[in-house]
């Protein structure tokens, strides 16, 4: 509930604190004294836009703040979604530059302007006359109904479980895709891919390929040039080998004169071991190398194929083939694996499907049930508050189903005898209307923890008795929701807990509206001039009190 409310710099209001009971708050004074000024206060502190013009004095900031109590709304949930510490004791802060730039705030947290209005719906209910369209909207009469019924922890459970089928719907729509897609491509990637098997690329080296190639192409050139390396390595009389002999021997000869002619000697030896040995190894290559026209041609057609396959797919070496290979092998395999995982989704669908269908015909016998008590309740508190002819009925049919059920349901009504019902935004004026919300919201309060409930001027078009039953139903609803009522009824006045009185004041450079809270007496007075105008007779004063006394008895009662 709303437990402090702070304006300062707005419109008509230099500075305006208000402390509601947590009961019925009536809020009286002439038109045009602020009323609805504070109502527009109370609208951007939950979240309404901001207008930088509205501005008491233009070289300050406006600033809206109220402190709520929240314990029992447990809407800790809302404020983790909303990443906000959450507490029992709740400020909403609104800010208005004189630039028209705004900020809002929860707990002294920045917050946007879509978090405040998530809280703020929860805190505060504007009932206006123009709000009683909500009413006419089927969404809502839903809603209501569901309230009513109890039936929001059963409608809970069929929502969770209808997100769960569109969400596994969902998946097998993107899985069907995904298989049409790729089946459009198998052919074609199953043609590809079989091309690179059939090819055997894995124990495959093009480097050697192409070094063998190269060799057999050139065995002639090669097998000469190795033959005249050996000729002078080894076979001619002044060869290498020969000569190096010879000058070992001669470095032997004069190793006994001095020790680095022992160790040259040592080093030419070792020279001509290893110069023998490449003597041998080119032998040996020189005795291999043999021209094979039937082995080149072999080698150069694995090569062709392997520069085929690299110009085809755009690459450059083998192992970029052979990552191209393994991506075909991937798409083939999906498409198969893609068939699977859709037959066990689909069946998932099926199954989920099948649930959403058994709860949502238990949660639409459970509606049905409560439609009758739900017409007959709803159609005594409107009889009671000067409707006695009202029809009342809850038109029900089979829709398909949605995150609400497979209901579509309509209330229909008539205030007159004989008349058949309509829906509501045919068949009520706005009087009615103010009162069949009323009633609804009468209804719902013994259901759920309803916010902090603004009624602006809802008895509008009614008077007398009529005007005391609804006061003392909003007494009722003040039990155990705080109310606050704009009213202009003097019965409505006398049926509030508190009352405040809103009022201009005249100053030398403008005018400022205030608001004050009423003692007894000053209350008797106001309830008199609302009967009888500025100047109230003794009569008129005997009225006040005795609509206060009918207070005290119903607050007894």
């Amino acid at each position: 509930m709303l437990v402090d409310l702070r304006i300062q710099n707005y419109a008509l209001i230099e500075s305006l604190e208000l402390r509601p009971s947590p009961l019925l708050n009536i809020i009286t004074g002439e038109t045009g004294a602020g009323k609805s000024i504070m109502l527009g206060a109370i609208g951007l502190l939950l979240g309404n836009r901001a207008d930088g013009k509205l501005l008491f004095d233009t070289a300050r900031k406006c600033v809206i703040e109220g402190q709520f109590d929240i314990a029992s709304y447990q809407l800790q949930d809302i404020f983790e979604a909303e990443d906000l510490d959450y507490d029992a004791q709740c400020i909403l802060r609104r800010e208005i530059s004189p630039t028209g730039k705004s900020r809002a705030f929860v707990n002294d947290t920045p917050v946007t302007l879509e978090a405040l209005r998530k809280i703020g719906a929860n805190l505060m209910d504007i009932h206006s006359q123009h709000d009683t369209l909500l009413l006419g909207d089927t969404v809502f009469q839903l809603n209501l109904l569901d309230l009513y019924a109890g039936l929001v922890p059963q409608r809970t459970h069929y929502s969770n479980a209808f997100r769960q089928y569109r969400k596994l719907e969902a998946e097998l729509k993107t899985l069907e895709d995904q298989s049409n897609q790729a089946n459009a491509q198998l052919d074609y990637n199953s043609f590809l891919l079989n091309e690179l098997e059939e090819a055997s690329l894995d124990n495959e080296d093009q480097d050697a390929l192409e070094q063998e190639v190269k060799q057999l192409e050139h065995a002639e050139e090669i097998k000469y040039k190795l033959s005249q390396a050996l000729h002078g390595l080894r076979d001619s009389e002044s060869c290498a080998t020969g000569t190096m002999k010879d000058a070992s021997t001669l470095l032997g000869q004069v190793a006994a004169y001095a020790e680095n002619f022992r160790e040259l000697r040592q080093r030419l030896e070792s020279c001509l071991i290893e110069l023998h040995d490449i003597a041998d190894e080119v032998e040996t290559a020189e005795r291999r190398t043999e021209g094979d026209p039937a082995r080149t041609e072999e080698l150069q057609e694995r090569l062709n194929v392997l520069y085929t396959l690299q110009r085809k797919h755009a690459v450059r070496e083998l192992g970029a083939l052979l990552a191209v290979r393994d991506e075909l092998r991937q798409k083939v395999g999906n498409v198969l694996n893609l068939d699977k995982q859709i037959a066990r989704v689909r069946k998932d669908v099926e199954a989920a499907l099948t649930a959403v269908t058994k709860q949502a015909a238990k949660l639409s016998e459970s509606r049905r049930k409560s439609f009758p008590r739900f017409e007959q309740e709803l159609r005594d508190l409107v009889a009671d508050l000067g409707m006695p002819n009202a029809r009342i009925v809850v038109d029900h049919r089979a829709g398909a189903p949605s995150a609400s059920g497979t209901d579509v349901v309509n209330i229909l009504f008539t205030a007159n005898k004989g008349a058949q019902p309509q829906t509501l935004s045919k068949a009520a004026s706005g009087g009615e209307f103010s009162r069949l919300m009323l009633c609804v919201k009468y209804l719902l309060a013994d259901k759920t923890a309803l916010p902090t409930i603004v009624f602006d001027e809802i008895d509008t078009g009614i008077s007398g008795e009529i005007a005391v039953k609804v006061g003392r139903m909003m007494q009722q609803m003040a039990r155990k929701h705080q109310l606050v009522a704009i009213s202009h009824l003097p019965q409505m006045a006398a049926a509030g807990d508190a009352h405040y009185f809103v009022y201009k004041e005249d100053r030398a450079d403008r005018t400022v509206s205030r608001i004050r809270q009423l003692g007894e007496e000053d209350r008797i007075k106001e309830i008199a001039h609302m009967i009888a105008g500025a100047k109230p007779s003794a009569n008129a004063l005997q009225s006040a009190r005795e609509l206060l006394a009918l207070r005290g008895e119903a607050m007894a009662g």
